[in-house]
């Protein structure tokens, strides 16, 4: 109950923040919230793994940015007002998608498979089995990301 607050607080705090550093700072309370939930659901892997990639890799690369860009608050156009209408009427458009689509769902029973759901060798076994095609289709989309970043970043 008190990580679901935090990451709800600290959600709000990335969304409302006018300092775009303290959005950042807000969002990597955020993901170790949702880390400390995925060891409370026993997926410690999947924790280590979020903190590793999304608070580790992720948010560096997020702040490089914002210090890269240099924001200035005088330079910047101010937004017009329909702008921010249609932001918020579709934001409480997937508002009610999430809320109709969560509506129906159901928490599994906790009994003996339900203590080993995140271990490595289930989750293992689970992506070289049932999910072992998306899988690989995953990865070969990362190559030709890779391949692509390759071919734009090269010098003429």
């Amino acid at each position: 109950m008190v990580l679901s607050v935090i990451a709800l607080v600290s959600a709000l705090g990335v969304v409302l923040s006018k300092n775009p550093v303290t959005s950042v700072l807000c969002l990597i309370v955020t993901f170790f919230t949702i880390a400390g939930h995925y060891i409370m659901l026993n997926a410690q892997f999947l924790a280590v793994v979020h903190i590793i990639v999304y608070a580790g890799a992720i948010m560096v690369l997020f702040l490089y940015v914002m210090m890269l860009m240099n924001l200035n608050a005088e330079l910047e156009p101010q937004k017009r007002n329909w702008l921010k209408y249609a932001g918020a009427i579709s934001g409480g458009a997937l508002l009610v998608v999430l809320v109709a689509a969560l509506r129906d769902a159901s928490m599994p029973a906790i009994g003996t498979e339900a203590n080993e759901i995140g271990l490595i060798k289930n989750l293992g076994q689970m992506l070289f089995t049932q999910y072992v095609v998306p899988f690989e289709v995953s990865s070969i989309l990362f190559l030709s990301a890779m391949v692509g970043a390759v071919v734009i970043g090269k010098k003429d």
